[in-house]
């Protein structure tokens, strides 16, 4: 396979031209893996880590869909269905009302489950995303995304009409489901 090394660097060279972009890595590589080619620009190297945030709900989306499709589970399926009770209770408390065991697959995925997002919880005067930006980020398991969540306020009830809320917790949960049904 012949792939032109010149095109493909100068695609990285202007990506870096774009005054939003500060570096990137650019990976092509043929389905049977006899070819690879890997480029960086600006303060990135091929094997720098980053950030790849909210990229990560596509792909747990399409692994959801993928197990409706082969019916292990449903958008409709209650969440409680899949998620030990430890998670779910007290998970969902408005106003006095546990909501947990009325959450669905689908609230989770289309963010109107009412859950609120774990990112947004304060420590120490800090959010995740304030960390994250000040280069003090960790990893969030689903514990510990737990334990902050209980002790937020919810945003709305399930499904409430109109109301919709990203939450970063919502696709917490949807790994948790994943891991529980594909062992």
């Amino acid at each position: 396979m012949k792939v032109n090394e010149s095109l493909l660097n100068k695609c990285l060279d202007n990506i870096i031209k774009n005054k939003y972009a500060f570096s990137t890595v650019m990976r092509v590589e043929n389905i049977d893996g006899s070819f690879a080619w890997t480029g960086a620009r600006g303060e990135m190297q091929a094997d720098s880590k980053y950030l790849i945030a909210s990229v990560t709900k596509f792909y747990v989306t399409a692994v959801v869909m993928a197990l409706i499709e082969e019916r292990k589970l449903s958008l409709d399926d209650k969440i409680s269905k899949y998620l030990q009770s430890g998670y779910m209770d007290n998970l969902h408390v408005l106003k006095g009302v546990d909501y947990s065991n009325e959450i669905t697959v689908k609230h989770l995925i289309s963010n109107t489950s009412g859950v609120p997002d774990y990112f947004l919880h304060k420590e120490n005067g800090k959010t995740a995303d304030d960390s994250l930006f000040d280069g003090t980020d960790a990893k969030w398991d689903i514990d510990k995304t737990i334990d902050y969540v209980k002790k937020m306020k919810s945003n709305f009830a399930p499904g409430q009409k109109g109301k919709v809320s990203y939450s970063d917790t919502n696709y917490q949960l949807l790994g948790k489901i994943i891991e529980n049904v594909t062992g």
